[in-house]
């Protein structure tokens, strides 16, 4: 027996895929889950389980808030017009009384968008399996987390058992090496990953972001990146934890502390991938090569730098993405060769999981102080402490100022199911993670950008390069 062999080297992806298989059946992973995240549209899975008179397994672990139904322009549920709505989020208050689960309602200075308020509360930490059913819990995964979203009856499934069947993904590695230029933000970073390597890029895997502009990248950053990580479609994104990590999360309501943060912080040091663990698929950015992006069609992979124009779709050679790209520019109501920087814009739209965190208000609000806006805009905290903090630093009377609505928190028109919606016909410049068909409301043309472009474009009504008005 060799007792000085060297154990084969580990991704940080298999490391916590390790811990946390309780078995596995014909290829089939039954994985503990660290964390269950709930929101509004939890109720089926509640209606599941009440069915069938089961309780949920490990209340403890079970976290809420409601966010994609509430209202934005105040706390009063009366404001969306739909019943139907408005019980989602009553039923998830009242399931969560009945099963003993924490939710941070409306009413509690803890609520806003799950994804948001994870990171936040400290509950989203390095080396645990956390799901939730949004396709964007992709998020939690800057912080070393292996988190994904999942359907609903496997949201009943995990109340229920606290675990979940699945299949092991493939491991990708995006090495981005270099440094952003001034103006160019962890927004504009993914929109060009996802440009690069395809909406599709990444199906059948866990990405891992590494790299020195990864590493240079704060926690904010790191979860814009990680949240549109399904927008390659990758089943996860994962950033090792290192010590911007455990600065972040010190402290934090839910994280460890005292002796058990010493324990923790011991285990996580040993997380990140070993310097010769293998990757089925590895791909390099150049960070210095990236500009102001701006998207132009109906998925998130179809953009161009600031500078750029919209494609012509004659000079596609495959012919299902020429016929594509042909029914994207009909639907947007755009002409191959019109500059990016032409194209006019109706309103704008800073909020979402991805882009309303304080770090995103405060890289908008550098753009518009002083100045005011020619086009309707509203802006909408990523949580109820965000916005407070905001308003603390004086970024709520920046953006009211500048003619900015300032809202509640709420994932509002990123998905618009709370009636936050554009016109038909209506570009919407939006800091949101999709564009696609009918997204933002039937008819509207949504163009994904960072809240600083985002800003600069309620400046001037058209798409502006952020770094001519001296923007972050």
């Amino acid at each position: 027996m060799n007792t000085g062999a060297r154990a084969a080297p580990l991704a940080l992806f298999e490391r916590v895929w390790r811990r946390h298989t309780i078995r596995e059946v014909d290829g089939n992973v039954l994985l503990h889950v660290g964390r269950h995240l709930i929101h509004d549209g939890s109720r089926p899975a509640f209606q599941a389980l009440q069915d069938r008179g089961i309780p949920v397994r490990r209340p403890d672990r079970t976290f809420g808030t409601p966010d994609h139904y509430v209202p934005t322009v105040s706390r009063d549920l009366s404001s969306v017009a739909e019943a139907g709505r408005r019980d989602m989020v009553i039923a998830l208050a009242r399931n969560a009384r009945a099963h003993g689960v924490t939710v941070f309602g409306l009413d509690d200075a803890r609520q806003g968008i799950i994804h948001v308020v994870g990171p936040e509360q400290g509950l989203s930490l390095p080396g645990i399996v956390i799901v939730c059913g949004d396709s964007h819990t992709a998020t939690h995964g800057a912080l070393g987390a292996l988190a994904f979203g999942i359907g609903a009856s496997e949201v009943a499934h995990v109340l229920a058992t606290q675990a979940l069947w699945q299949r092991r993904p493939k491991s990708m590695r995006i090495r981005v090496d270099g440094r952003l230029g001034t103006g160019v933000s962890p927004k504009d970073l993914i929109l060009a990953i996802i440009r690069t390597i395809g909406t599709g890029g990444g199906a059948g895997h866990v990405i891992e972001y590494a790299g020195d502009a990864i590493r240079q990248m704060s926690i904010e950053g790191r979860l814009t990146v990680c949240n549109m990580t399904i927008e390659a479609g990758a089943r996860a994104g994962m950033v090792a934890p290192d010590d911007r990590t455990f600065e972040y999360l010190h402290g934090r309501p839910w994280a460890p502390a005292g002796a058990a943060w010493d324990r923790a912080l011991a285990w996580w040091k040993t997380l990140p991938s070993d310097p010769d663990a293998q990757f089925d698929r590895e791909v390099s950015i150049d960070a210095s090569a990236i500009e102001p992006t701006v998207t132009w069609g109906t998925n998130p992979g179809m953009s161009a730098s600031i500078g750029g124009v919209v494609p012509d779709p004659q000079h596609e050679t495959d012919p299902a993405a020429r016929r594509a790209m042909v029914e994207a520019l009909e639907y947007m109501g755009l002409v191959p060769g019109t500059p990016i920087a032409a194209i006019p814009v109706d309103r704008v739209f800073i909020g979402s999981c991805t882009n309303a965190r304080l770090e995103d208000l405060r890289e908008a609000a550098r753009v518009v102080a002083g100045q005011r806006i020619r086009i309707p805009g509203i802006v909408v905290p990523g949580s109820t402490q965000v916005k407070a903090a905001a308003e603390r630093e004086g970024l709520a009377a920046v953006f009211r100022d500048a003619g900015f609505e300032w809202r509640e928190s709420g994932c509002s028109m990123c998905v618009g199911m709370n009636g936050d919606l554009a016109e038909s016909g209506q570009r919407c410049a939006s800091t949101s993670n999709r564009n696609f068909v009918g997204r933002q409301g039937k008819g509207a043309r949504t163009h994904l950008v960072s809240p600083a472009m985002a800003a600069a474009a309620a400046l001037s009504g058209r798409f502006t390069d952020v770094r001519q008005l001296g923007g972050s």
